[in-house]
């Protein structure tokens, strides 16, 4: 009967590695962190709050078409049988 004692030193020995291993990564990250701090981008610029009555009413209705389209696609029906009632900006 082979002896239990080699594959119980094997596991402890592969169980030892690992260790080592994540002891060594959380030191690598430990140490970038403090080096490199992390730096939240800049908040993106704020958009105006109405579009311009001229041009933007032309693209408005661009985008309420574009968004009517991709949604009868998505729900797969006419374009026909959907109606948008209100779009809000998020």
């Amino acid at each position: 009967m082979p002896s239990l004692i080699e594959p119980i030193q094997v596991s402890i020995l592969a169980m030892a590695v690992i260790f080592l291993v994540l002891g060594i990564l959380i030191v690598v990250i430990k140490t970038l962190v403090h080096f490199l701090p992390y730096t939240a981008p800049p908040p993106p610029p704020a958009r105006a709050s109405a579009p311009a009555a001229a041009s933007g009413s032309s693209q408005n209705e661009d985008h309420i078409a574009a968004i009517h389209a991709a949604l009868a696609h998505h729900l797969g029906k006419s374009p026909q049988d959907i109606h948008i009632s209100n779009i809000t900006s998020l």
